[in-house]
Order: structure tokens, then C-alpha cells, then sequence
């Protein structure tokens, strides 16, 4: 997009457009790990302090053992580890047929194999580690409205709550999600496949305690994973066919944990309360 920006305009060494988990762990990455320090910019359209961030939702995601070092060496993991719930066992089955699969952390000589926490915890952190730096900017509540590149770099105008900004920089990061901007206003094509499978996920407490274990059992309409959260609640992500998956959003959650609890069984004993279900 051709663009007419000030001379005048703020200069970075790099400019991130999306504040999400991506882009958030990213500009904190930078702050460390660089040989020299480098001045980043972050851009985000929604509200970080008011939690409106679409990634900061109550969904979860299990950080793997490697993934956790990181986060230590990048000075986020000290406010996580209170929040985080450890998997020390995986369970790996496949329904109808026998023999299981288990792994556990101290054969592997790790203190866990994983760990699972809520998004929004994530990106609270995230952001206190942002705004306490002082080579890192965040733009937010901020789009982009003018994008141009050329030999000298990237220049990119902002719509803020106080009026159009100007930056220039060295090296552009598109970091703003699946319907990437930047990804569109440089014709950067992609590749996808329906397999006609969809993710429910949800969060259940089960009837005893989880005991720190992962499941991950296979079905004939999709894989089923329980991961461990805090509280003896479990994370719940449901592979299967779009239509099904429909259904299940729909049902009540007495029929839903019915439901999950045939393709799951008894492992974790009866199901008593299912939090809210997202596809």
C-alpha cells in the first residue's frame, strides 16, 4: 500500500503488528536474547489492560518443557509458575483397542513434561514484561492504516485513540493473526485443507484428581485431550466432524458432559460441571 509518511516519524529497529501470544513473546524475545538492544514497537488493536485481547481468553495452552526454559530466560516464567499446572504423566490410548502409551517426567530427567495455563494469564504477564521496558513501545488501542517498503526500510501509519501516527523501521513482523493485514497487502498467499474436523474445547472437573496427567485419546471421529489446570479442573480440546461439533455446542451441560463422558470413560471418574465451550 502506497503511503505518504512524515519525515519526522518515529523511528524503531522493529515493528510488530499484532500483540497477541505471538507477537507479545516475540518483542520480549528481542529484549533478551539480542546482541545489542534494540528499540521495538508493538502494535495492537485491542485494549491489553482491559483484557479485550481475543488470544487472552480463558482458553489454555500446554507449554512444553523447552517452551518454559524460554519463557524463564525471557523473565516471564517467575509470574507464570504460580499459575501454571504441571503435566508430569501422559496417558496415549486409542479407544477399541489395547495397550497404552505413558510418559512420564522423571524418566525423562525433567521436572515436568509440560505445563498447561490460561491464555489471559499469559498475556497479563506478557504485558507487565512489555510496559516495564523501556526500549519497547506499545501502540494500543492502534491499527494499521498506511503500510509502504522500500530499500530504506518499512514505514507504517497508525489510527490511534489521538490521531494518525508515523513510524518508520528497519524490519516489519507480521504477527496479527490468521486474516493477517500485512499478509493481504503483500499478497502473501497460503495453502489450506478441510478435513472436516473442528475443536470444541471447554474446561470439566472430574470426579477425582487428575493426578497432574494428560490424556490423549483416540477415537474414530477425532482425538480427545484432558490436560491438567489448576483447582482439578481439566482442559478439554474435542476433535470431530464439523456437524458434530455443532451439536455438542448446543447441547445443555448435562448432555454434553453425558456425551464427553462415553468417548472419554471413567479414568477420571464422573464428570461434575463443564465451564463454557468454544469451537
Amino acid at each position: 500500500m502506497s503511503a505518504s509518511i512524515n519525515t519526522k516519524a518515529k523511528h524503531y529497529d522493529v515493528i510488530i503488528i499484532g500483540g497477541g501470544l505471538v507477537g507479545a513473546s516475540l518483542a520480549c524475545a528481542l529484549r533478551t536474547s539480542a546482541s545489542a538492544t534494540l528499540s521495538i514497537a508493538v502494535i495492537e488493536p485491542f485494549s491489553m489492560q482491559d483484557n479485550q485481547q481475543p488470544c487472552y481468553d480463558d482458553r489454555t495452552v500446554a507449554l512444553s518443557y523447552g517452551s518454559r526454559k524460554i519463557f524463564d530466560t525471557m523473565g516471564v516464567w517467575p509470574a507464570l509458575a504460580e499459575q501454571a499446572e504441571a503435566i508430569r504423566h501422559i496417558h496415549i490410548s486409542d479407544r477399541g483397542h489395547f495397550g497404552v502409551t505413558r510418559l512420564h517426567s522423571d524418566e525423562e530427567g525433567v521436572e515436568a513434561l509440560g505445563y498447561v495455563l490460561e491464555n489471559r494469564a499469559i498475556g497479563q504477564a506478557l504485558y507487565a514484561q512489555m510496559a516495564a521496558q523501556d526500549n519497547i513501545r506499545l501502540y494500543c488501542p492502534a491499527s494499521l492504516s498506511r503500510f509502504n517498503q522500500d530499500a530504506q526500510g518499512v514505514q507504517v501509519r497508525l489510527d490511534t485513540e489521538t490521531g494518525a501516527v508515523d513510524l518508520t523501521a528497519d524490519l516489519l513482523v507480521a504477527a496479527d493473526g490468521q486474516q493477517s493485514q500485512i499478509k493481504q497487502l503483500l499478497h502473501i498467499g497460503d495453502s489450506r485443507q478441510d478435513y472436516n474436523q473442528t475443536a470444541l474445547v471447554t474446561n470439566v472437573t472430574p470426579g477425582q484428581p487428575h493426578a497432574n496427567v494428560a490424556y490423549e485419546r483416540f477415537t474414530p471421529n477425532g482425538p480427545l485431550a484432558f490436560l491438567p489446570m489448576r483447582n482439578n479442573r481439566c482442559s478439554v480440546v474435542w476433535t470431530l466432524p464439523h456437524k458434530q461439533a455443532e451439536k455438542m455446542l448446543a447441547l445443555d451441560d448435562t448432555a454434553f458432559l453425558a456425551r464427553l463422558q462415553q468417548a472419554f470413560g471413567y479414568r477420571l471418574g464422573e464428570f461434575k460441571k463443564a465451564g463454557k465451550r468454544q469451537i
